[in-house]
């Protein structure tokens, strides 16, 4: 039975500063996605309607970001927004990089998250170990180096 280590020289990165990361992520997306979605679709894009407006609206809008969120995780252990704050995501039992398997139930798992009121985010705030719903489900702690 594996025990679990604990994370020297680390410390786990709170509800505030994960917010930052992600509103840093989400500005970076937004410049990529927003450009190629009105150079297709221009302002109509807009207009109220469907949910998806077609296959491009549904591969950049949902599949880009998916893929490019998870190789991130895989290969760097974080997105833009969390390499800027020193932060990396990590199995929760081994403080080694998660398997893929793993980082593809967390990026999904960000739906329970949301869902109802964002409670699952702000989770985070109260947690030991600083874990959304969507890191428990995926067993992975969200870490940076001890100041």
């Amino acid at each position: 039975m594996k025990t679990e280590k604990q994370s020297p020289g680390f410390e786990y990165v709170g509800f505030w500063l994960r917010l930052i990361a992600t509103i840093i992520d989400v500005i970076i997306i937004t410049a990529i996605i927003l450009p190629l979605l009105l150079a297709i679709y221009g302002k109509s894009y807009f207009d109220p309607g469907e949910l998806i407006k077609g296959p491009s609206d549904f591969l950049i809008s949902y599949v880009l970001p998916a893929v490019a969120v998870i190789i991130l995780w895989r290969y760097k252990a974080a997105t833009p927004g969390k390499m800027l704050i020193s932060a990396r995501i990590v199995d929760a039992k081994t403080f080694d990089r998660p398997v893929t398997g793993r980082l593809i139930i967390r990026y999904f798992a960000y739906i329970l998250s949301a869902i109802p009121f964002c409670i699952g985010f702000i989770w985070i705030a109260f947690d030991k170990k600083k874990q959304s719903w969507h890191d428990k489900l995926a067993g992975t702690v969200v870490v940076r180096p001890k100041k």
